[in-house]
């Protein structure tokens, strides 16, 4: 089988996420605490014991999430011995989760990847003061449908697509007023659901702009190797191997739409018929179903996954 690597983002976390890997296997262990490391906080304890408020804020979350999606990825080296160049076609993840599939193909260290997505969270955070943005999910609905409401919608106010998921599901991010009035415009339209996201910022539009400034500092000061298998590009849907090329599309990703159905059939249309989600939680897994109905798809965040893994490879 052909496979590739997918890593989630935000919405996949959990308080207790990684908790029986890290108790499973000292390798694991190991990222919990280079994150820590990194950090200077005791990231672990939040993510293994909470509170659930400290985990869901934005600087938190995007470098736990990618600390869970790593620890698999070197249990599955340790333990099954995985070798990424030789076993795997491509590597992508949702939004904060191409950091995590670019720390795992070795293009970041961790404690970079780490240390680039606390800038990346706090820098959101602090793009758009509270309660004057928001996210909506629109369900039963294709993209180019979903850009005519949101340009129809803006009147003047950002309203764009932030995630084509799959499966009929586009969500989309800009000013509150805008995304209320794109959501009446979808129930108007015969869309089947339009549901306001629990987010603390509208994240992949253009009121991003400060956040992908910010990006564009930080990564020009961190070291990049070319990974071991390209990375399917969330903002292109297109596969990367060139440090710069990555750069240039970390950067865009801010404020550029998630275009997570194309990824996912790129990589099917390219042989791929195996996806392993890495990491917490099934999200993609689910998404990834509606996407390319041919391929097996599966996730592996805990002992009983790696079991269940290492079984199926013997």
């Amino acid at each position: 089988m052909t496979t590739a690597l997918i890593f989630p983002g935000q919405g996949s976390q959990v308080v207790g996420m990684g908790k029986a890997l890290a108790d499973a296997f000292p390798v694991a262990a190991s990222v919990f605490h280079e994150v820590d490391d990194a950090l200077g906080q005791k990231l672990s304890a939040i993510i293994w014991e909470g509170p659930a408020e400290a985990l869901t804020l934005t600087a938190n979350t995007q470098p736990a999430l990618m600390a869970v999606s790593v620890a698999v990825i070197r249990v599955l080296q340790a333990e099954a011995g995985l070798d990424l160049a030789r076993d795997i076609a491509f590597v992508a993840g949702h939004s904060l989760g191409e950091y995590s599939a670019l720390a795992a193909a070795g293009t970041f260290s961790v404690a970079d990847t780490a240390r680039l997505l606390r800038i990346r969270g706090e820098a959101m955070q602090r793009a758009v003061p509270a309660g004057e943005g928001a996210m909506a999910a629109l369900i039963g609905v294709e993209l180019d449908v979903a850009r005519a409401i949101a340009e129809e919608a803006g009147q003047g106010e950002v309203c764009q697509a932030a995630n084509d998921n799959g499966g009929g599901q586009v969500v989309l991010s800009g000013s509150k007023a805008a995304v209320d009035r794109a959501m009446a415009l979808a129930t108007a339209r015969g869309v089947r659901r339009a549901v306001l996201l629990p987010v603390s910022a509208p994240f992949h539009c253009a009121l991003m702009q400060p956040a992908a400034e910010a990006m564009q500092a930080a990564l020009a000061e961190v070291a990049m190797h070319a990974p071991a298998v390209p990375v399917m590009a969330n903002v292109g849907a297109a596969p990367l191997s060139d440090p710069a090329a990555i750069r240039a599309s970390l950067v865009a990703q801010v404020t550029g739409t998630v275009r997570w159905r194309e990824c996912v059939a790129a990589m099917a249309a390219a042989g791929v018929n195996r996806f392993i989600e890495a990491g917490a939680g099934k999200v993609l897994t689910g998404l990834g179903k509606r996407i390319a109905a041919d391929a097996s798809f599966s996730a592996i965040g805990g002992p009983d996954e790696i079991a269940a893994y290492i079984a199926g490879r013997n």
